[in-house]
């Protein structure tokens, strides 16, 4: 199906592509191969190719799907090197979507899109691993846990930690109390690398390469600009689209995420009660809206607190954890991540005291998080996956948050029952206005009827 601009834009077009399709049952390829496609690979998208390709007896590709003509012919490129068939080209999801050859997708498109394109593979019959954070907002979170429960889809979130052995062994151990009650958890993101300044923009021609309507999506249209700066295809594609509010989440909704995820795994409390953010864009003379230093601190209904900083001006190697971690102090001890446990007692000229590991928490088996996600789809048992969709909404929350707060420039109440401010005027940030034709479902339960 060919779609022109005139049903691209129309009111309609979405909802109409939509509900013409009828789930799938779970009827393989070739020697019983999931048949795959990705959407959206010029960065992580192309780290999901590589590493499916080295599972053939798992999984194949059928079908890419990218909005920019050059990444789609180059991962032809490396499709069929590796497989000895080229595979379909998309450009617009809701064509592969509609193709009965693909049994799942993977989606590695910007944060703005991960929620729709999630929510519409759920509604086709496909299962979905999607790339995170799994929302651009908070309402957008509860959707996606609402389409995957509603379609009796497998929805793998891409926050790898979760297939971690070590880690899965120390959580089991902090929640079982081995440390005591933990009373305050932290996360941060030193993270230097390419967060350099991303240069300035200003109005100017598309590159015939791209489609910008569609890069879009749900987002509110804005004119495409180019990078007075850098070489780039423009000042938001490729990458740098993480550090403006319209389609990404700054740096807490990067890298961040996979580290808020492991804190509210530790600290295992649900969602917070009230949240304060402060920091800024330091440093940096750019286009950027994001803050590149931030600090903000979630406090929850039994008092505990966990506490999430982001910096990108350079690290000094936090002294126990490197450039993104984690830690967690109960009350008779503290879990360092990739350190271990350790006690309260100091020895004199030398590190803490560790606390070994039970000889009776052997670690359990290593197994790849995309093998997880092939485990669960084979099986048709969310429990094989490494969280569910609902916990990793809540690990998106918790960053949404952090940025609502950081916005609003004071501290906000939160019901995390509602999933709703305290300050009524506050919730219509809860979501976003949609473009016409990409406006994401309401599909979840009450406690966001009103959102």
């Amino acid at each position: 199906m060919n779609l022109t601009r005139r049903h691209f834009i129309g009111a309609t077009s979405a909802a109409v592509i939509v509900a013409g399709m009828k789930a799938q049952g779970s009827v393989f390829g070739a020697n019983n191969r999931i048949r795959l496609c990705t959407i959206g690979f010029n960065g992580q998208g192309g780290s999901h190719i590589k590493d499916i390709l080295g599972m053939k007896a798992e999984a194949e590709y059928v079908a890419l799907c990218d909005v920019d003509a050059n990444v789609r012919a180059k991962g032809a490129e490396t499709v069929k090197a590796a497989q000895g068939k080229a595979p379909k080209l998309y450009k617009d999801m809701r064509e592969a979507f509609q193709d009965k050859e693909i049994d799942a997708v993977t989606i590695a498109t910007p944060n703005h899109w991960h929620a729709l394109a999630s929510i519409w593979a759920c509604q086709a019959g496909k299962d979905v691993y999607v790339e995170k954070p799994m929302s651009h907002n908070i309402f957008e979170g509860r959707q996606v846990a609402a389409a995957a429960k509603k379609y009796n889809r497998i929805v793998q979130h891409g926050t790898q930690s979760r297939s971690d052995a070590t880690l899965i062994r120390d959580m089991k151990l902090i929640h079982d109390g081995f440390i005591g009650k933990i009373v305050e958890s932290r996360g941060y993101v030193y993270k230097n690398g390419n967060r350099a300044p991303i240069g300035l923009g200003q109005p100017g021609p598309v590159p015939d390469h791209l489609d910008w309507t569609l890069w879009q999506g749900p987002a509110q249209e804005q004119p495409f600009q180019i990078n007075t700066k850098r070489k780039k295809p423009g000042l938001h594609v490729h990458y740098d689209w993480h550090y403006f509010w319209n389609y990404g989440n700054g740096e807490i909704g990067n890298q961040g995420v996979h580290e808020m995820d492991i804190a509210c795994w530790g600290h295992n409390r649900g969602l917070p009660i009230s949240v304060y953010s402060a920091g800024g864009r330091f440093g940096m003379d750019d286009a950027g809206q994001t803050p590149n230093t931030q600090a903000t601190t979630f406090s929850y209904g039994d008092g505990t607190i966990m506490t999430f900083e982001v910096r990108n001006l350079g690290s000094f190697e936090e002294a126990m954890g490197g450039n993104c971690g984690n830690s967690f102090f109960g009350t008779k001890g503290m879990y360092v991540r990739s350190k271990g446990f350790f006690s309260y007692k100091e020895i004199k000229g030398g590190p803490r005291e560790a606390i070994p590991v039970p000889a009776d928490a052997p670690l359990p088996p290593k197994v790849d998080r995309f093998m997880r996600w092939f485990r669960a789809i084979r099986s048709r048992n969310p429990a094989d996956l490494p969280m569910s969709p609902m916990e990793a909404h809540h690990s998106c929350v918790h960053c949404h948050l952090g940025n609502l707060a950081f916005r609003a420039g004071r501290s906000l109440e939160f019901d995390p029952k509602t999933e709703r401010f305290k300050d009524s005027a506050l919730n219509a940030q809860l979501t976003r206005e949609y473009r016409k034709g990409f406006e994401v479902p309401h599909l979840a339960d009450r406690t966001m009827a009103n959102v």
